[in-house]
């Protein structure tokens, strides 16, 4: 398992929105809803992303901001370019950066305008079919991942607010096949769309990694040393893993390992395999019935007592808030 397969375990669609919209100009859609990751492909015309500036008190706090700096300015899309937006931020997508938004979506896409008046059934087309005319000079195919795992964070976090991938940056042919079954309305077409989302998705960050800085984690996967170590703590997090073990696994000495690891990935290997054990706690805690002992163990830890001692010191919350709906510090804030 590589960088990108083991990380985009978390955002797996399962259940994504996905709708295909069909547009004449001037248009100009608000996007407010808070998904921590959404899709979109430019099929047919051009469209304008106009994201939010920072406010210039926020400018100089972290790294962070210095992304959304950067990606403050409008962006033209063009047919087969995509673009992945990194929530929660807002952002505008229209026919002009001039436009004003006529069409806000909010959180669980309800569609309003700027007065509150539900347009969600006003402008239905057919099936995932939404806009102002069916043969529309504008064609985008948006999918919305409306929660992410906790085991994505660390890709998330490696993202820009919004990742721009140009036609010929990867294979558009997918966006031919994502749209062509986007308005289709077969049995398991739901399950179709997502993987079909996540393909997708999966393309456009290769590629977006492979033609911009990818952080130091993302390259440590191609170091035949730590890339191995970290293939082992991912694989097996219920080992009983020290970084003498781990050394001896991977054949060199423990000192030399700790070394490297850190250099490459930015942390111990003890500490990112705590990262990685509880991130997969906080998943399997809302994906599954299993209970909190077992979960403990399925993570590397003895007893759901050390699991939940671990889990509230790092996100806040204990595993069974967590499952019960309440949002971990690290992951409500990690946009």
């Amino acid at each position: 398992m590589d960088a990108l397969a083991s990380l985009l375990e978390g955002p797996r669609a399962r259940g994504a929105f996905l709708m295909c919209s069909l547009l004449d100009p001037p248009w100009s859609l608000r996007i407010e809803d808070e998904a921590p990751l959404t899709v979109l492909s430019m099929i047919r015309g051009t469209a304008w992303i106009v994201p939010d500036r920072p406010a210039p008190e926020a400018k100089s706090k972290s790294q962070e901001a210095s992304k959304v700096s950067a990606t403050s300015e409008p962006r033209q899309l063009h047919a087969g370019d995509v673009a992945v937006f990194r929530g929660p931020h807002p952002y505008t997508v229209a026919d002009d950066p001039a436009t004003p938004p006529q069409i806000i979506i909010h959180p669980g896409q309800v569609t309003k305008t700027p007065d509150g008046e539900i347009l969600c059934e006003t402008l239905s087309l057919g099936v995932r079919q939404w806009g102002t005319d069916p043969e529309g000079a504008t064609m985008m195919v948006t999918g919305t991942y409306e929660s992410a795992g906790a085991a994505s964070q660390r890709l998330l976090r490696a993202l820009p607010p919004i990742a721009v991938l140009p036609h010929g940056d990867f294979d558009s042919r997918l966006l031919d096949v994502l749209a062509d079954e986007a308005t289709k309305d077969q049995p398991a077409q739901g399950a179709v769309l997502d993987r079909l989302l996540d393909v997708v998705l999966i393309a456009a960050l290769r590629a977006w990694f492979a033609r911009n800085d990818a952080p130091a984690w993302y390259h440590a996967y191609s170091d035949p040393l730590v890339g191995k170590a970290l293939r082992l703590l991912q694989h097996n997090p219920a080992h009983g893993w020290t970084v003498a073990s781990l050394a001896e696994a991977v054949g060199v000495s423990r000192a030399a390992l700790a070394r490297r690891f850190t250099d490459l990935v930015g942390e111990p290997p003890m500490a990112f395999l705590t990262e990685w054990r509880l991130a997969l706690a906080a998943d399997l805690l809302q994906e599954s019935d299993a209970t909190i002992e077992a979960i403990a163990r399925q993570v590397g830890y003895g007893s759901a007592f050390a699991l939940s001692a671990a889990f509230k010191r790092h996100f806040g919350v204990s595993p069974r808030d967590h499952r019960q709906g309440a949002a971990p510090a690290e992951l409500s804030s990690a946009g």
